[in-house]
Order: structure tokens, then sequence, then C-alpha cells
């Protein structure tokens, strides 16, 4: 007798994985690039230090409301669905139990049987059933907005300290260069990681966050030093 074995699918990650990836990556990109701004319009380096701070305490807070405003209006849509699916099925279950048949009969399966598995599948939870089938709800999916809230705001926190801890370790005459040099190097190791997690191609993940990590800091240097010459 053969015995089943356990998958575990790389998609059950999706959800904390975009939350953790995207703070981390905002954390370093949007920190590095406001230090070397700062840095380049010939500021100290305590002051350098101090806007990093607040670039990194003002960065989290936004990553924490705004991904807790997102994902809210995504869970109070599915919530609303499921609201109108509940009366639906309490109204109209024959109607319902055809419209859950029609759909496996789209993917393949013959009408008779189609109805038989809609039939057992609604006895046992039909409002799982059409909330998964009809509406592509599913545990994995689910929106929730607290931990995508924490999540973001952690990882933004832990990107932001990359960068500003070379302020403190760096030269200030080499400030601008260490801390983009070893910005990119993190935002390398940060797009690795989140691709070899998601099963994602690793050398595509990583030039792509480097590049746009690198293409926003000399954007910000730039503008920091025209600022500087101009005051």
């Amino acid at each position: 007798m053969s015995r089943l074995h356990r998958e575990n699918h790389l998609v059950s990650r999706i959800g904390w994985l975009r939350a953790a990836v995207l703070g981390a990556n905002d954390g370093i990109v949007s920190t590095a690039s406001l230090i070397v701004g700062v840095a380049s319009a010939a500021a100290g380096s305590s002051e350098v230090l101090v806007a990093g701070v607040a670039g990194l305490v003002a960065g989290a807070m936004s990553m924490a409301a705004g991904e807790y405003v997102s994902v809210s209006s995504q869970s109070d849509t599915e919530l609303a669905d499921l609201a109108r699916e509940r009366s639906e099925l309490v109204t109209q279950p024959e109607f319902e139990r055809e419209e859950l048949a029609q759909i496996y009969v789209k993917r393949g399966v013959t009408p008779e049987l189609a109805r038989q598995v809609a039939d057992q599948l609604m006895a046992k939870d039909a409002l799982a059933a059409h909330a998964h089938d009809e509406l592509g709800i599913s545990e994995m999916t689910t929106a929730r907005p607290i931990q995508a809230a924490l999540t973001s705001a952690a990882t933004f926190a832990v990107g932001a300290a990359m960068p500003l801890a070379m302020v403190l370790l760096a030269p200030a005459a080499s400030l601008v260069w260490v801390v983009s040099v070893a910005s990119l190097l993190f935002l390398a190791l940060l797009g690795a990681i989140g691709a070899k997690a998601g099963g994602a191609n690793v050398m595509k993940a990583t030039l792509r966050v480097t590049f746009w990590g690198a293409f926003a800091m000399a954007l910000t240097a730039g503008i920091g030093a025209l600022v500087g010459t101009a005051v």
C-alpha cells in the first residue's frame, strides 16, 4: 500500500513573502537613497544620521499603514462577496448548484460527474466550495491586514537599518560610495533570498532589484548634489 506524501507548495508563501520582500527592499532603497542624497548635498555625518533615522521610522510607519489599508480593502471585498454568496445559497440553492457544476464542466469534467461533485462539495460546506471555485478565495490567498502590516513594517526597518549602519562605520569622505556599494550588495542578497524562497530565477531577480536600487540612488545623489551646489 503506497503512502501519501505531503507536498509543500511555494505558492503558500506568497502572502508573507510579498510583504517581506517589498518591505525590506523599500527599506534599503529609500533609506540608502535618502542618505546618499543628503550626503551628496555636503551635509555632515550627524545630519545624515538624523535623516536616515527619520527615514527609517517614517518609512516603517508608512509601510505598515499603507499595507494595512490596502489589504483591508481586499479583505472587505472578500467579506462582501462571501456575504452575497451566503445569501444566494439560501435563496437560490439550485441555481448555485448548477453554477458550481458548470465551473467543473468548463474544466473538462462531464456534466453528470460535475453535478455529483457539486452536490458532494455543497453537502459538506457549500460556502467554502463556492468561495474556492467561484470566487477564488482560499486559505492561502485570504487577506490578512494585520499580518501584512506588521511584516512590512518590520522588514522595512530591518532593510533600512543596513544602509544606516554604514553611516556609523564609513568615513565621512567616502560615505556616499560606501553606503551605495553596501546597499547594492544588500539588495542583491535580498533579491537572491526572495527568489530562492519563492522558487524563482535567482539571477533574474537579483539583477532586477539591484538595477532599480542603483537607479534610485544615482538619481537621488544627483538631485542632492545639485541642491547642495545651489544652496
